[in-house]
């Protein structure tokens, strides 16, 4: 005996898109409003995409700029320089990291992307540290904080969701 699906048989529509959003579109109907909306959350996630390769840039060329002035000692140090190299070279692994995380950006490969979305959280942390080290009070005295440190810290966090929001081609 021959078994029949219960179901008739629909028609194939090939559509392009995520699949998530075909199936919103499916469940909910078509509506030219939510369309619009949809769109604009596809080309809000491509900016994204782009302004973290923006913050990698930019987290690099921030450790070249001053980070703080100490007044007492007259210096202004930046990630590669500290006075007796206190507070060490952090220069060396954000630029390290920067350079890194620009590369996954770029490799369409689902591990490079969960790589770089690991090593943009793992930066995100020790650039919070390092801001913390470099602009904390000591003997009643508060270094005057410079661009540089503050370039760092929001390109890092750029960075972070720049990896979190990333271009995926599905296949």
């Amino acid at each position: 005996a021959r078994q029949s699906s219960a179901k008739a048989s629909t028609p194939v529509r090939i559509r392009s898109g995520p699949l998530w959003l075909r199936n919103v579109i499916a469940a909910e109907g078509y509506n030219p409003m939510r369309q619009w909306r949809f769109y604009f959350i596809f080309m809000l996630i491509k900016i994204i995409h782009w302004l973290g390769v923006l913050a990698c840039v930019l987290l690099i060329i921030s450790c070249f700029m001053p980070w703080a002035y100490y007044a007492d000692i007259h210096q202004q140090f930046t990630s590669f320089y500290s006075q007796g190299n206190h507070y060490g070279r952090p220069g060396k692994f954000l630029v390290i990291s920067g350079a890194i995380a620009l590369v996954f950006m770029f490799l369409p490969r689902l591990w490079a992307k969960r790589v770089n979305l690991f090593l943009c959280a793992l930066t995100v942390g020790y650039t919070i540290k390092t801001y913390i080290l470099f602009v904390s009070c000591y003997n009643n005295y508060c270094p005057e904080k410079l661009p540089g440190v503050y370039l760092m810290l929001i390109s890092s966090l750029i960075m972070l969701v720049g990896a979190v929001f990333t271009e995926m081609e599905r296949g």
